[in-house]
């Protein structure tokens, strides 16, 4: 990390709180700035000053929440000011709340506020720990991106060993900067994301496309935005917000975007061509609206470009990216991919499952690469998806700078 982080600790009402000047104190050592918030609960196990006198800066509490003379909306300027914002000890109530979006408290309607990356330290009994209900409060604050380390198994406040225990001051403090880490490890780096479906024009009104709704390209633009990547989008026409910090740029057929693609990528250091490009576009459009009475057309079909493998000129100093989307033969016609589009990985999926693909909030994926075993990502949220393949693409462009060119170039 270049620069200290700013680290706005929230601390919630369980015995754990107990641990929050050791938080504290670690994070100082190393540098960093801390302000601390507390619920209302958790002056019940830990007192603010040695909280206060540990940061050098007041603890924020219920009171700030109230009208003063200041004009100051301190939850708004606490959101601003943090760079990471890690909730230890955070309750089964508290993360309610937070997977809730409820805002209620300093702590909460700050959380509602921030926009950086959140971790959370849960802690509670085994038993509290095990209902579905609480487990569905993390996995949806975990698709969101919310970072969780622990519980972990140990001595609980009941004098029983059981999981739910929260992690140690330590372990808090190299999650909060392995999140920062990943977070910037694109930092500097320029990424360029093909997303969607194109459209080929029959007539005025009708066209050829396909079931893609971009969800998987839009969750990796989002990622390697909130990574520090300069993100270039460019999307075929799908229904998605344009996530925060990406540059959008919208087309309809392949040709389309087929141009805007070779015109950024000698910017790029990261092409993901995600984009599910129609294979084939009408030779001719018809000006007006073709009419049933005159019969069945017969449609004379030319093939689109393959855009990825036409780029391996202009982004030859790129990690190239392909997906497959195969409804049968994954691994083969992966394979066959990876060496006709000359990319360095190709991420392939079956798209004839129900519950994964097109369509749905889920992927499963196997990434294919020139060097080493094929990855297998298990089915999970698209943003979780998207996170664990910049992994591996990050990694790939830390090789590149070590000095060791891919194979494919």
């Amino acid at each position: 990390m270049n620069l200290p982080l700013r680290v706005l600790l929230g601390v919630s009402g369980g015995i754990a709180a107990i641990k929050a000047p050791e938080i504290v104190r670690r994070l100082r050592e190393r540098g960093h700035e801390v302000r601390c918030i507390l619920t209302p609960n958790a002056g019940s196990f830990v007192a603010p000053l040695p909280l206060e006198v540990l940061t050098g800066s007041p603890v924020l509490r219920e009171e700030y929440l109230q009208a003063n003379n200041s004009g100051r909306e301190l939850h708004i300027e606490m959101g601003r000011w943090a760079d990471v914002l890690c909730v230890a000890p955070a309750t089964c109530n508290v993360l309610a709340r937070l997977a809730l979006g409820l805002a209620d408290d300093f702590l909460t309607t700050t959380a509602l506020v921030f926009e950086g990356p959140l971790v959370i330290a849960p802690a509670m009994s085994s038993e509290m720990g095990s209902k579905e209900v609480v487990q569905g409060h993390l996995q949806t604050l975990q698709d969101r991106g919310v970072r969780k380390v622990g519980p972990v198994v140990g001595a609980l406040a009941t004098g029983e060993i059981g999981a739910g225990r929260m992690a140690e001051p330590a372990e808090i403090v190299a999650a909060i900067e392995e999140i920062y880490r990943q977070e910037a490890d694109l930092r500097d780096r320029t990424v360029l994301i093909a997303a969607g479906p194109t459209r080929e024009p029959l007539d005025p009104i009708r066209y050829l496309s396909n079931r893609s709704t971009g969800k998987m390209g839009f969750s990796l633009a989002a990622e390697a935005a909130a990574r520090g990547a300069r993100t270039y989008l460019v999307s075929g026409p799908v229904e998605l917000p344009t996530p925060d910090g990406v540059e959008r740029i919208d087309v309809v057929t392949a040709l389309e975007m087929e141009s805007r693609m070779n015109e950024l990528a000698p910017l790029a250091d990261l092409v993901i061509m995600s984009a599910a490009v129609a294979d084939f576009r009408p030779r001719s459009v018809s000006r007006e609206k073709i009419k049933k009475g005159t019969g069945t057309p017969e449609i004379d079909l030319e093939p689109n470009p393959d855009i990825l493998s036409g780029l391996k000129e202009v982004a030859a100093q790129a990690v190239r990216v392909g997906f497959a989307a195969e409804t049968q033969n994954l691994e083969a016609e992966a394979l066959r991919k990876l060496e006709a589009k000359k990319a360095h990985f190709i991420v392939a999926n079956d798209v004839s499952r129900a519950d994964v693909g097109f369509a749905s909030d889920d992927n499963e994926v196997v990434v294919f690469s020139r060097d080493g075993e094929p990855v297998r990502i298990p089915r999970q949220s698209k943003q979780r998806i998207a996170r664990e393949l910049l992994d591996l693409f990050v990694e790939a462009l830390n090789t590149r700078e070590a000095g060791i060119a891919p194979s494919s170039q």
